[in-house]
């Protein structure tokens, strides 16, 4: 059996393809990425046998995924989803380059895969449209969808999350990128309220933006019962004391 000591851990940039009207790797791709990997001896540990990106793009993220899991033999299946074809041919460029496979379905957001998907997905990646813009812009077609939030950057979210909720498995794992316009600490109490704890992996302040990627998991019994009554500021502070420190730089130029 070969050995998979000196393969990169993640996508290299140089192997991800590219189209015009397709969402590149940019900081908050990076940021979900880096979450994977400082979450990766739990990952490990997981044994996912499904794991699922909604809205692939580029393809980055959910090949990262797979040579992170890759790495110790792991027999996950891979699925992704994106609205836009173009994003799915990319992927499947990437995906071809790293020598790693995955179903890939053009639908918004899972579409038609609710009654095949329902309570099997271990782990579900999504970096969604956060960006807050007119409502009129949500779901257009080309690059734009993959930005574009709608009011306070929601508009995509809301509709995610109960996706997600109905495609998770009982040990189910959802990593999310939110920007703090999202409100990110109501979306922690509103997953909160349907059994789901959350953790903040990464917290990263670029000069547009300040990110946070959060893992929500089911647990019924969390300690975090009484927080959803506290105010919004207390419970995002509760959430950033979990954060470990990460360099809010990243060497693009190396992915080893």
């Amino acid at each position: 059996m070969a050995s998979h000591k000196g393969l990169s851990r993640t996508a290299q940039i140089r192997l991800v393809s590219s189209h015009e009207e397709v969402y590149e790797p940019c900081d908050d791709s990076f940021a979900l990425v880096d979450a994977l990997l400082a979450d990766r001896s739990n990952l490990l540990e997981h044994h996912p046998k499904l794991c699922m990106e909604i809205g692939c793009g580029s393809g980055y993220v959910i090949t990262s995924l797979a040579l992170i899991l890759r790495q110790e033999g792991h027999g996950s299946n891979y699925i992704a989803t994106d609205i836009n074809p173009h994003a799915v041919k990319v992927t499947t460029e990437t995906l071809k380059a790293h020598g790693v496979d995955a179903e890939l379905i053009i639908t918004d957001i899972a579409s038609g895969l609710e009654k095949r998907l329902a309570g099997l997905v271990d782990v579900m990646v999504v970096n969604p449209p956060y960006v807050p813009t007119p409502e009129d812009e949500v779901g257009a077609e080309g690059i734009t969808s993959s930005w574009a939030g709608g009011e306070n950057g929601r508009s995509v979210i809301d509709r995610i999350l109960p996706v997600a909720e109905h495609l998770l498995s009982e040990k189910g794992w959802l990593y999310m990128v939110t920007l703090t316009a999202n409100n990110p600490s109501e979306i922690c109490v509103q997953m909160r309220k349907k059994g789901y704890a959350s953790k903040i992996i990464i917290q990263r302040s670029t000069e547009e933006e300040s990110l946070h990627i959060i893992k929500f998991w089911r647990d019924f019994d969390t300690e975090v019962d009484g927080i959803a009554d506290q105010s919004d500021s207390g419970f995002m502070g509760y959430l950033l004391a979990q954060v470990p420190l990460f360099s809010s730089r990243r060497d693009n130029s190396s992915n080893n």
